[in-house]
């Protein structure tokens, strides 16, 4: 059996327990069988935890510091559970990781201390195994909190041995895992080992939480209410994006996993309901890549009355407040090589603007060949330019040219109408509407409008992106007649914002990929 999680046969990577997996396996099942031949359930119905890893060191330090611990220097008794990351035998006794969501503690197994049955469950443990344990703490003479356990339990024989890695503590206190689970697609694949022999991957879906949670306590503040619109749309819209399309047998109909829930937020709006939030999975048929995942996650929010300026002050402000909830109460973040700075009011820049800087074109008077020749000399494909409609080069030209310099947090703001069929128009600026996106890294965080709510220019908007449809755009938005008779009904001003909000899990964690914040990422077959 292996007794040290840094130097264990079985703690090794996937593919070099490959060639051992069927030994090991096998070994596991006989300690499996030898376990019930011990009268023990290998795999118990509940044990009472009320104690943490983390909690028991710092209840147990607080102890010494106030000279409380009883006269042989042991603590408080705890009761806890984890899995085993280490076991490490000296004859009559040994020494055991155990690890929970919140750390590891060592534990302090000793011959005379248990009954024969429990030492003999313990010559039977391996890596992986969930236990139960009871003890009192105290301090090694190496010096590390320890538990000093009188009770131990087997809740679940682990059959399959993770891929743990040899585990090292620099003398500044980091963490450094060598060999492990190194394979980043199986990572994805198996995200159940990742979190299991990883902590740091813990963490970041630990982040992921407490930001979602930041967001919805900055809008109920505000007096938002939360819904839920439907998944299955009968049409599809709110965004430009190809759809997932199903069928419903019953109906006769086809059906379409939704790209965004903008759409539906607004009818609620007409409704009466003036300030509505939802954070919701979205879907759009696209490729994969470092920041594209076809399952994503947004919140959206409107607010009856508000325009994009109001919707400029409410980002800002939710934005600070969910990035001090991850960090733990600052608003620098490292992102990679970039220290971003979400203190100072955000910089804003006109998209017509930043195009004409970066891109070195002036695109409001520039037609669609000048654009397609600038898109070109800025690495462009001539074929894919070729098809391209003018939103479609503005777009291009902009994520190759501007996209790249925004790396504080930057609200683009007063984009073309081509590329916004959903914005009001800019007032006193034909040609623009009243639109802006949040960037932040390079990336974008989020988009925001003053919601278009006249039926008439709203109806002509569909009707142009139903002819760029017809001449092969894929991605332009359908003619919805039951959202334009919501508009007909009347919807008041309207801000409205869009978050991405695992590009911002990204952002907050230094993730690289938008698969490092997903729990369960889209991936080929294996």
């Amino acid at each position: 059996m292996a007794r040290d999680s840094g130097s264990s046969s079985e703690a090794t990577a996937p593919e070099r327990a490959e060639t051992k997996r069927p030994a090991v396996l096998e070994d596991r099942r006989s300690k499996l069988e030898a376990i019930r031949g011990l009268g023990v359930e290998p795999f118990a119905y509940r044990f009472e935890a009320p104690d943490r890893a983390a909690a028991v060191r710092e209840s147990f330090e607080a102890a010494e510091q106030g000279n409380t611990l009883d006269e042989g220097g042991a603590g408080a008794s705890a009761r806890l559970a984890g899995r085993v990351t280490g076991l490490r035998s000296h004859g009559r006794t040994m020494f055991a990781d155990l690890s929970d969501r919140s750390g590891r503690l060592q534990l302090y197994l000793r011959r005379n201390d248990l009954d024969e049955s429990t030492w003999e469950l313990l010559q039977l443990l391996d890596l992986g195994d969930w236990v139960g344990v009871e003890g009192a703490p105290f301090r090694t003479r190496m010096g590390e909190v320890t538990l000093r356990v009188a009770r131990l339990e087997l809740l679940a024989k682990s059959l399959r041995p993770l891929p743990f890695g040899k585990e090292e503590t620099d003398d500044a206190g980091e963490r450094h895992v060598h060999g492990g689970f190194a394979d980043v697609e199986q990572r994805y694949r198996q995200r159940y080992a990742d979190l299991a022999v990883n902590p740091e991957v813990r963490r970041v879906f630990e982040v992921r939480a407490r930001v979602i949670r930041a967001m919805r306590a900055f809008l109920d503040e505000l007096g938002y209410l939360e819904v839920e619109t439907p998944v299955l749309q009968p049409l599809y819209g709110g965004a430009t994006a190809r759809p997932f399309t199903t069928h419903h047998h019953a109906l006769d109909m086809p059906l379409y996993l939704r790209i965004a829930d903008e759409l539906y937020l607004k009818r609620l709006i007409v409704g009466g309901l003036e300030r509505v939030y939802e954070i919701a999975k979205d879907f759009r048929n696209e490729g994969i890549d470092r920041t594209h995942n076809p399952e994503f996650t947004m919140l959206e929010f409107y607010e009856a009355f508000a325009d994009y300026h109001d919707m400029m002050e409410r980002v800002e402000s939710l934005m600070r407040s969910v990035v001090r909830e991850a960090t733990g109460g600052e608003l620098r973040v490292r992102f990679e090589d970039d220290e971003l700075d979400f203190e100072p009011a955000f910089a804003r820049v006109a998209f017509l603007d930043a195009i004409r800087e970066h891109a070195g074109v002036d695109a409001a008077a520039a037609d669609d060949d000048a654009l397609r020749e600038a898109l070109l000399g800025h690495g462009g494909d001539r074929a894919e330019a070729a098809a391209m409609n003018r939103a479609k080069l503005l777009d291009e030209l902009f994520g190759a040219c501007v996209e790249p310099t925004l790396v504080q947090p930057t609200f683009v703001v007063d984009y073309p109408v081509e590329l916004s069929p959903l914005a009001k128009p800019k007032r006193g600026e034909p040609g623009l509407v009243e639109r802006f996106e949040l960037y932040a890294a390079g990336r974008e965080l989020a988009n925001a409008f003053s919601e278009l709510n006249d039926p008439v220019d709203q109806r002509g908007r569909f009707e142009e992106q139903v002819r760029m449809r017809e001449g092969g755009d894929l991605e332009a938005q359908q003619l919805d007649e039951d959202y334009l008779r919501a508009l007909e009904y009347g919807m008041p001003p309207t801000g409205g914002v869009g978050i991405g909000v695992d590009r911002l899990v990204m952002l907050l964690t230094n993730s690289p990929s938008i698969r490092d914040v997903l729990l369960f990422p889209t991936m080929r077959p294996e």
